[in-house]
């Protein structure tokens, strides 16, 4: 009889979780309707929110990056944003997202005082948080894949952080990348929701304002000089 109780408390155990997933799930689509992929649609901001991700050992941008930073220089170009805040990993030595994206940026020209750099962006949660309280962005559009939006734009609104979202899918994307992208994005949510609502994180390093209306040269610095001011 014990053994079916536990058998029996197990299952809904198990249900119990899979509809808290699927509920968190259904939330993360709050926003959808902010979701832009054209530029000609997209609204005015002040900043473009670059979300990080894959660079290979050469500085090469994996192809979901390289099309953000492209997407998000298309959007420079029409003057629907002013500033870019590249924010993304360099928490090692030897891996550095956030300068191969400025040095894309710069092969394209664009101006060091219009590009801001967040070497602490370790996750989106991060990245969002210190877009708001460190770099007092205003408004902006936050720029990746169409599967990371919805919860980088519930992320952003439930953090102040007034924005909309541009898609950055030029391309289509290689099956195993792609598959294993939007496998890992469920369990991301459940850790957004989480943070969100009960955690009330903060991110690994917070530090002294480097408002974006100002000047991007403090953010040019390598991940090491960043950990010796936050000591």
């Amino acid at each position: 009889m014990n053994s079916k109780k536990i058998i029996l408390a197990a299952m809904l155990s198990g249900l119990a979780l899979l509809g808290f997933i699927l509920v968190v799930q259904a939330k993360m689509t709050a926003y959808d309707d902010l979701i832009i992929d054209q530029v000609e649609n997209a609204p005015q901001a002040s900043t473009a929110i670059v979300l990080g991700a894959r660079v290979y050992p050469d500085g090469r941008l994996s192809h979901m990056l390289e099309d953000r930073i492209v997407s998000a220089h298309m959007l420079y170009k029409e003057k629907k944003i002013r500033k870019f805040l590249l924010t993304g990993d360099n928490g090692q030595i030897g891996y550095n997202e956030v300068k191969a994206m400025h040095g894309y940026l710069r092969r394209l020209k664009v101006p060091e005082e219009d590009i801001f750099l967040d070497h602490a962006g370790f996750t989106t949660y991060d990245s969002l948080y210190r877009a708001k309280h460190i770099f007092t962005v205003k408004d902006c559009l936050i720029i990746t894949q169409n599967f990371h939006l919805s919860r980088s734009l519930y992320l952003a609104h439930h953090l102040g952080l007034p924005c909309a979202g541009f898609s950055a899918d030029r391309r289509t994307y290689t099956v195993r990348s792609h598959t294993w992208s939007k496998f890992r994005e469920v369990f991301s949510r459940v850790k957004a929701w989480l943070q969100i609502h009960i955690l009330h994180s903060k991110p690994r390093y917070l530090g002294e304002k480097i408002p974006i209306t100002g000047s991007s040269l403090p953010t040019r610095e390598e991940f090491s000089d960043f950990l010796e001011k936050e000591k």
